[in-house]
């Protein structure tokens, strides 16, 4: 029996995605773990994975490139040896039935036996299929291929002697999108850059997701919206971040307090790192980071995740945190998972290598493991305090601001220049109240005006 190929939910909160290409094609044999079909889902463009095995059918109305589908969507199915195809005779809302009647399969063997003389006996599945994507006539294509059989190449030659002013769905030409990436696809379709103005770096021409941003950077067109007739209109990625922003005000009741700390000895410590040649020098979010998962399990209320109407208590053996990233495409927060686990040089490695799969739109889905309390940090665009949104379903967010050089009061009265951090935490009142989210936050200042200790005393 076919097993049907619907689009997977990549996220918690997912209920569209974003096709960007199979990676297999009409009629290839299939196995567990291929690779199938590239998906754009809330945080990134990602490649799923075949969890069955057989051969890949795609029917004429497949997906274009760009087009948006929600999840459970039935995109093709994997076929056993020998096995009837097409198995299923198509409704008008797009679901199906399975044909169990001689007959019903003689008509359907019939009706694609026709469809195949109409698109040229000359070519391949593979290659009828291609020539619908980029309609082109086989019959009036000139085969290359032994016996004068039509090839995949024969198809695309064609596809660039016709017009060019035919375009999908996605507003790229047919001619583009055969020559870019699904990632170049993507990033033009988030900046409202036009491909057919671009000049690919890649083999033959091909225009890469680096092609696009570039062209991003050069024309000034950083964007996150377009404008039409004196309204904004969201897309992609903004569209999403709008949505839960709006998500979190509508389910949260969130109060923000914040608290200065010496923040010497935590430049100190960073500094001796530097010093000792450690690769990579943790940064200022690795440090927190750290010493706010180990903070969660003495205060684990604020650690809460809200899944319903309940609110649970997190687990608090092997803590996942989220760090909000900026992109050029938004906001995004990947998972640190296990975070009092690993070593501080292992979680610095892990959390540049998360920030660095989020800035190329490449996040996987352990990248979305669900996270109890989030991270996010200003200090680098030199702001001190802020009100962090809570990531919903979250009920806590620690916002990070500046470290900066102020004259500080010794105990002996002496003004000396000192090293201060502002934290911000916002926090969801329905599950905490004001008096331990400040015994929280009291205690993590501790922690990170000691850092070596407490570090030390994680360790062991």
């Amino acid at each position: 029996m076919a097993v049907q190929i619907t689009i997977p939910r990549l996220g918690w909160s997912m209920e569209e995605g974003t096709f960007a290409g199979w990676r297999k094609a009409d009629g290839d044999a299939v196995r567990r773990g291929d690779v199938l079909f590239e998906l754009e889902g809330e945080k990134a463009l990602q490649e799923i994975e075949a969890v069955d095995e057989g051969t890949l059918r795609i029917e004429a109305d497949e997906p274009a490139v760009g087009a948006v589908l929600k999840v459970g969507a039935v995109i093709g199915w994997l076929t056993a040896a020998g096995e009837t195809w097409p198995p299923s005779v198509s409704g008008g809302s797009g679901g199906s039935t399975a044909n169990s009647a001689a007959g019903d399969s003689a008509v359907l063997s019939d009706a694609a036996a026709d469809v195949a003389a109409a698109d040229g006996a000359s070519g391949s599945p593979a290659v009828r299929r291609l020539a619908r994507q980029l309609k082109v006539d086989l019959q009036r294509v000139r085969g290359t291929g032994r016996g004068g059989r039509v090839t995949e190449d024969d198809v695309r030659s064609a596809a660039v002697q016709q017009p060019a002013d035919i375009v999908p769905a996605a507003g790229i030409s047919v001619n583009v999108a055969q020559r870019s990436t699904p990632r170049a696809r993507r990033a033009a379709r988030m900046h409202g850059i036009e491909l057919s103005g671009l000049q690919g770096t890649g083999n033959g021409g091909r225009i890469r997701e680096k092609d696009v941003l570039a062209a991003v950077a050069a024309s000034g067109t950083q964007r996150s919206a377009r404008t039409e007739t004196g309204r904004t209109i969201l897309q992609g990625r903004r569209a999403v971040i709008a949505r839960r922003m709006r998500e979190s005000r509508d389910r949260t009741v969130p109060v923000t307090i914040t608290r200065t700390l010496n923040a010497d000895n935590l430049v100190g410590l960073r500094n001796q790192f530097r010093s000792a040649g450690a690769e990579p020098v943790p940064a200022w979010h690795d440090l927190i980071a750290k010493l706010t998962a180990e903070c969660l399990v003495k205060h684990p209320l604020v650690g809460t995740r809200w899944v319903g109407d309940d609110a649970v208590l997190p687990e608090l053996q092997s803590v996942c945190l989220g760090l909000a990233v900026d992109t050029a495409e938004g906001l995004v927060v990947p998972a640190l998972p296990h975070v009092r686990t690993k070593s501080l040089l292992q979680l610095a490695r892990d959390s540049r290598a998360a920030i660095l799969r989020a800035r190329e739109g490449r996040l996987s889905s352990a990248d979305q493991t669900p996270a109890v309390f989030t991270i996010s940090s200003l200090g680098g665009l030199g702001i001190d305090a802020f009100t962090p949104v809570i990531n919903y379903p979250e009920t806590a967010i620690l916002g990070v601001g500046a470290i900066r050089r102020v004259p500080t009061v010794r105990d002996d009265d002496r003004i000396v220049v000192g090293q201060q951090l502002t934290l911000s935490l916002t926090f969801d009142h329905q599950v905490i109240d004001g008096a331990p989210a400040a015994r929280f936050l009291q205690d993590l200042v501790q922690l990170l005006e000691n850092p070596a200790a407490a570090l030390l005393s994680a360790e062991t």
